[in-house]
């Protein structure tokens, strides 16, 4: 792991590093903040998934979490979307390729060989981040994303029960298979068969019998993907179907950017931290 760079933030560490992933094929960057701690402590872990067209810069530069997190004693973690390089595939559209990995393992040429971020994400990072930064503590994780990256946290949790203490996103995708975003994506990185997109569905996730003890969801209320490629009403149903726990705010007058994402993170940062507080007896 090479370290890119680091600064000293609300008394903690801002770092930024970059490794060779086995799972993409790639270099891949990723940022960690590390709360103030003492030699020897253990802190919990709040993982950060970005949507489309993001870097794992954007969270770390407008994010607005170091703060929360230096108060919380929590470790921010925040990955990239896809896989970068010459040698990868991607597409003219904002929406597909560099950018817009979906956090899915493709399937489909040319994509396959290095859309592998449900693998990154799931596997590799986590095994790297336990061996660099042994002040993690993998037993208490939480993890959140907005947008594409909503969608990720989601499918992650719900497909690996039991991992996360904690799960709450902003302004998720909430149905790939129901919305524009989703179903280019998931066509032209997995197949034509939507039923091998279920796994990379939240509410089908849900209704196929996975379950999350309770979920936070802030969505704005002036966002323009509200009605077409988000649908919250979707998630509403299937959490009221299941039995699961959804608080979700729609938020008056705040859009999609990280204006809105800014304003709520330190709430979810305290809602993690009540679930992540105690180890595990």
């Amino acid at each position: 792991m090479e370290t890119v760079s680091t600064a000293r933030a609300f008394g903690g560490t801002q770092g930024v590093y970059r490794h060779a992933s086995s799972a993409t094929g790639t270099p891949m960057t990723f940022s960690v903040y590390l709360p103030p701690h003492r030699s020897g402590d253990r802190m919990p872990i709040l993982w950060y998934l970005s949507g489309l067209t993001c870097t794992h810069a954007n969270v770390t530069e407008k994010g607005d979490y170091r703060r929360a997190c230096a108060d919380h004693g929590i470790i921010f973690v925040a990955p990239d979307t896809s896989p970068r390089g010459d040698d990868v595939p991607d597409d003219d559209a904002y929406d597909f390729g560099k950018g817009a990995g979906f956090y899915v393992d493709a399937t489909e040429a040319p994509w396959a060989t290095h859309f592998r971020m449900r693998s990154y994400i799931e596997d590799e990072l986590p095994a790297l981040i336990a061996r660099e930064f042994p002040m993690a503590d993998l037993t208490r994780q939480g993890i959140t994303g907005h947008s594409m990256g909503g969608h990720g946290a989601l499918t992650i949790a719900l497909r690996n029960v039991g991992r996360f203490r904690s799960v709450s996103a902003f302004a998720p995708i909430s149905s790939p298979l129901a919305c524009p975003w989703g179903e280019k994506a998931l066509t032209g990185y997995l197949c034509g068969d939507r039923a091998a997109w279920r796994p990379y569905d939240a509410c089908a996730l849900i209704d196929d019998g996975a379950v999350l003890p309770d979920l936070l969801v802030d969505q704005g209320a002036a966002d323009p993907f509200l009605a077409e490629q988000l649908k919250p009403e979707l998630l509403e149903q299937a959490c009221s179907r299941a039995g699961i726990d959804l608080t979700m705010r729609l938020q008056p007058g705040y859009d999609h950017s990280y204006y809105f994402i800014s304003t709520f993170m330190a709430d979810h940062v305290a809602w993690h931290a009540e679930r992540l507080a105690a180890p595990r007896g």
